[in-house]
């Protein structure tokens, strides 16, 4: 048999005291997508990034094609055609498309100037088979999803023979998705070697040949998807059975008439237009739609993050001037972000200054003086009642696995006593493990009384999670779902306008 294109052997990464890795072997063949799982914190990413030179390993070997390498840098990585697509943007937002995708060319140029009108002919080349998306625009303009597109389009650019995708689905469309998959079944039949990081089972079904599981950092088993199921793949990637990933729903009998949250005709003139609903008391309510339907949008209206042009906003019935976030917090309205390591965390900074960073005035005394002791008091209540797994409070974010950091995001919110919770794509890019979890933590909210409302991509989230659904079209809802009418198909038509749903709850 022919050699590996890529071998790994006994690689062990220390930080510290911490091993990320230890003694982990993987394989990957020529013109293979082969497919890694595990949790967060698994060490799938510390692989991935040893593999593209971002980190030298501690103990270990890796061959390509054979011969035994030293991956110095991911320059080096480059020349040995490997490319990575991280799961995190890593753009210049003031630079163009076009520039972003030839960058690693642009550095290595020999010539004193540059020729932009073929830099943006080559990028849109590139660039149109993946999306419509106009490479002489800079990053900072575009959405996430489109971002993401680019960080793609970047690899493509890239002579590769080992092409590493982290998560790349996690912030694109059901169209864009498939788009990505049509081109990753191209690239394999030309023989370029594809390592798939995913937690959606449907996809590493659907598209990959083998598949990898590591678990805290050791690797566990290699099977061909032929061969397992997934729920083979999720048991091995857990230690344990998940036997319910979602949890109960509201019962008959059990949802109330009572309204928390009120939005009446609200509209910003531009991204969204009479947005009309009710968020009852000890449901979950859901919005789906797809990407720049104006699903965000409406949640930045409602809590004072984007200026509205007209509507008005009740909580438990009494009218609510906000005009800016401060206003929304004060009143009791939260807002998590769907950019995570953007918008809802602080990465650099401790566990405790994030859970705190919404309460300092009610930690600081009058002399102006935070107490710190309230303050990791406040962070370790929070930490223990979310079971969020690190050394301490003390620690910062960034060593944390993504859902753990999802959780210090939420423990944020929760610290100021919100009465009403949005939530944008709150389970982005974590494992099944952490999903589970917080989706049990989100419905003990909605039980206690807590107003829960979820934006969510992800279908299986959508209607797995949520009591109700409504779907946003073109900036306005096009229409509400309950449980009895509740599916993937329904949803689809009513967030692409070939779909009718009775009309969403006007009590507001």
């Amino acid at each position: 048999m022919a050699e590996p294109v890529l071998s790994i052997h006994g690689v062990t990464k220390h930080f510290g005291a911490i091993r990320a890795l230890t003694d982990v072997d993987f394989t990957l063949e020529k013109g293979e997508i082969h497919a890694l799982c595990g949790e967060n914190g698994a060490g799938k990413s510390t692989l991935m990034n040893v593999i593209a030179g971002v980190l030298q390993p501690s103990e270990g070997e890796i061959r390509v094609d054979g011969k035994a390498v030293r991956i110095s840098s991911p320059a080096v990585a480059q020349t040995l055609g490997i490319g990575l697509v991280h799961q995190e943007i890593a753009l210049c937002p003031d630079a163009t498309v076009a520039e972003n995708m030839f960058m690693a060319a642009t550095n290595r140029r020999r010539t004193l100037f540059m020729n932009y009108r073929k830099l943006e002919r080559d990028a849109q080349a590139v660039m149109n088979r993946l999306a419509a998306i106009d490479v002489r625009g800079k990053v900072a303009n575009l959405p996430i999803s489109s971002q993401q597109l680019v960080e793609i389009a970047k690899a493509l650019t890239l002579d590769c023979r080992v092409l590493i995708l982290d998560e790349p689905t996690a912030a694109l469309t059901e169209t864009e998705a498939q788009q990505l998959f049509s081109i990753i079944r191209d690239l394999k039949a030309n023989g370029i070697s594809i390592i798939y990081i995913s937690h959606r089972m449907a996809e590493i079904f659907n598209l990959c040949d083998r598949v990898t599981v590591f678990r805290d950092g050791r690797y566990v088993c290699t099977d061909r998807i032929a061969d397992v199921t997934p729920d083979d793949v999720v048991r091995r990637m857990v230690g344990r059975e998940i036997t319910q990933l979602y949890p109960n729903k509201l019962g008959p009998g059990e949802a109330s008439t009572e309204a928390i949250l009120e939005v009446g005709g609200m509209g910003d003139g531009t991204r969204f237009h009479d947005v009309r609903f009710a968020l009852r008391k000890g449901e979950i309510l859901g919005i789906g739609g797809l990407i720049g339907s104006g699903r965000t949008e409406i949640a930045e209206g409602i809590c004072g993050l984007r200026s509205r042009t007209s509507g008005d906003i009740r909580l438990h019935g009494r009218l609510q001037e906000i005009r800016a976030y401060s206003d929304a917090v004060k009143a009791g309205i939260v807002y998590l972000s769907e950019d995570r390591k953007g918008s809802g965390v602080f990465l650099e900074m401790s566990i405790a200054q994030n859970i705190s960073v919404l309460t300092l005035k009610a930690l600081t005394n009058h002399a102006g003086l935070l107490n710190g002791r309230a303050e990791a008091a406040l962070a370790q209540d929070f930490a223990r009642r979310l079971a969020v797994r690190t050394s301490g409070v003390e620690a910062p974010v960034k060593s944390l696995s993504g859902g753990n950091q999802q959780k210090v995001a939420i423990a944020k919110q929760l610290a100021v006593e919100p009465k009403v919770i949005l939530m944008d794509e709150p389970t982005r890019g974590i494992d099944v493990g952490a999903k589970a979890e917080i989706h049990r933590l989100l419905r003990e909210l909605a039980r206690s009384g807590i107003g829960i409302v979820v934006i969510s991509s992800e279908m299986p989230e959508l209607l797995g999670l949520c009591d109700r659904v409504l779907v946003v079209r073109e900036g306005r809802i096009a229409g509400e779902l309950g449980a009895e009418d509740m599916t993937e198909e329904a949803v689809i038509r009513l967030a692409s306008g070939i779909g009718t749903a009775r009309a969403a709850d006007h009590a507001a």
